[in-house]
């Protein structure tokens, strides 16, 4: 069914109101997809935060004129499948890890910081971890000091018992060193806005 002027409108508004708090947009065509994978696709990006949506590419245009996002209208062209995200890494990273496995997505351009971004720069950020991961890592090193303290004083209170004498506590020095590297990796991907829920109506493109 055509969409009418005033539906125009609102995937207007609502596209543009998502680009206002987004950071990275990535755009990649779906060609030949089945809409069983497209379902995993949309499930994988509300998960990570991304919008993601099929638009027309005019309707596309005109939602990113005026924005940071303007450049990417040379690379609206064919049916296409867009990803925008407040986190900067998300969108790059939830399409480039489904076209892994599903070579009919083609990543075609994006966009992070006002800088365009081609094929390899889209796969590069995606490549980045996202802060969770790094947060993961800082939590892992951050527990091992209280693993090893854990271990010492376990032996300590095994040796006392045994009447031997007790061991140094230096294997928590150790432990702890990487934890003010891991803290400074994490530093630059604590920033980012949490990201808005995936859209699933899929229009005809163009």
């Amino acid at each position: 069914m055509p969409l009418n002027v005033e539906d125009k409108k609102a995937i207007v508004a609502d596209v543009g109101a998502q680009l206002a708090a987004a950071q990275t947009v990535v755009l990649a065509e779906y060609r030949g997809i089945p809409v069983e994978q497209l379902t995993k696709l949309r499930a994988s990006a509300r998960d990570q935060g991304v919008y993601l949506r099929v638009l027309k590419n005019t309707l596309a245009r005109r939602a990113t004129q005026g924005t940071q996002f303007e450049p990417l209208a040379d690379s609206m062209v064919g049916p296409l499948i867009y990803g925008i995200s407040a986190d900067p890494i998300a969108s790059a990273k939830v399409l480039q890890n489904f076209a892994k496995t599903q070579d009919q997505l083609i990543i075609k351009a994006g966009l992070y910081n006002g800088k365009l971004l081609d094929v390899a720069g889209v796969k590069a950020l995606a490549t980045i971890p996202s802060r969770d991961e790094l947060l993961s890592q800082l939590l892992g090193v951050m527990l091992a000091p209280v693993s090893a303290m854990a271990r010492v004083l376990g032996a300590v209170a095994a040796q006392k018992a045994a009447g031997a004498p007790a061991p140094t506590a230096a294997p928590v020095a150790e432990a702890a060193a990487p934890v003010a590297a891991v803290e400074a990796a994490a530093e630059p991907a604590a920033n980012p806005d949490a990201g808005t829920a995936a859209n699933v109506e899929t229009p005809a493109a163009e």
